[in-house]
């Protein structure tokens, strides 16, 4: 099962952990954000480069109204530049709010690299993939160039105190050009951005050393579910921090991301505390899917119970 961490890390799935909102029924009663979701197009990695035009369109029928653009095999946004991509989207009646970029050099690691027991495969060919530590005025003048509103770090390298520091200084460094350019530089997490590495959680150091108005946070919420954190808390220690969330659910065996409704988290509390994230747009995410149009129709309806329409 291909997923995000595996495709750009190498790393776990998700699993739950405990979800408090006490409080959080005042929030919902007097805010209730817009049911306008919106897609990570990593979930249609298995489709849209063979078809990028027709998958969007698949997408907006469904009643998507907001675009999330990832890697593409295709280079650059799915073959196009940034204002070809942008007309594509809105053509289709939607909108190109933000764009995932890698933070270090990509880093694929093939089943011979990792288990010596795997046949060896030989590693497919990919297109130039740009970073923020190599390529970041370039990326934040693409981003700028399409009119996203925000460009998000997708993954950073974070396994020891070294590599935390250096993140820390490429995410400064990134906000202070977004924010130049006008645009909302944010932070994807998975669950290994709270992991303890030599005492401190990479997510705390993040937080902790950048300013609101340089780094935002787009919250993961099942990633951070499977660390043990509870998002309506963060949320109350961050108020305001998380303009965005990607939307996932979680088999019940915790061992595959599945369409939403049909694993175990409970996505009312937290859009309860929306308002205290400072939550702006939310993208439906599910790595891997095995059939990405279904599975996003699916989850669109479940989300449409959960929000309202």
């Amino acid at each position: 099962m291909l997923n995000r961490r595996d495709f750009l890390r190498n790393s776990g799935v998700l699993a739950l952990g405990g979800l408090a909102w006490q409080g959080q029924a005042k929030d919902l009663l007097n805010f209730r954000p817009k049911f306008e979701p919106g897609v990570q197009l990593f979930t249609t990695l298995s489709v849209i480069d063979k078809d990028v035009s027709g998958t969007l369109k698949q997408i907006a029928a469904i009643g998507y109204k907001n675009i999330e653009s990832a890697f593409s095999m295709k280079g650059g946004y799915y073959g196009m530049k940034p204002k070809e991509f942008a007309t594509l989207v809105k053509d289709l009646g939607m909108t190109w709010q933000s764009h995932h970029v890698m933070g270090a050099p990509f880093r694929m690691l093939m089943p011979a690299q990792t288990d010596p027991k795997a046949p060896a495969r030989p590693m497919p060919k990919l297109p130039p993939i740009k970073d923020l530590m190599n390529n970041m005025q370039e990326v934040v003048d693409d981003a700028a160039e399409g009119g996203v509103k925000y460009l998000v770090c997708a993954t950073t390298p974070v396994k020891t105190l070294d590599e935390v520091k250096q993140s820390l200084e490429v995410l400064q460094k990134t906000g202070e050009a977004c924010k130049k350019a006008g645009i909302t530089f944010a932070f994807h997490n998975h669950s290994a951005e709270f992991e303890p590495v030599e005492g401190q959680l990479p997510f705390d150091v993040f937080a902790s050393q950048t300013s609101a108005d340089i780094l935002k946070f787009e919250l993961d919420i099942a990633w951070a579910i499977k660390a043990g954190v509870d998002p309506v808390a963060l949320f109350a220690k961050h108020k305001g921090r998380f303009p965005l969330w990607h939307v996932k659910d979680l088999s019940k065996d915790k061992q595959m991301p599945v369409e939403i409704g049909k694993g175990y988290i409970d996505y009312t509390p937290v859009f309860a505390a929306a308002k205290t994230a400072g939550m702006k747009y939310y993208f439906v995410e599910q790595d891997g899917a095995p059939s990405p149009v279904d599975n996003l129709t699916t989850s669109y309806n479940t989300l449409k119970k959960v929000v309202g329409a």
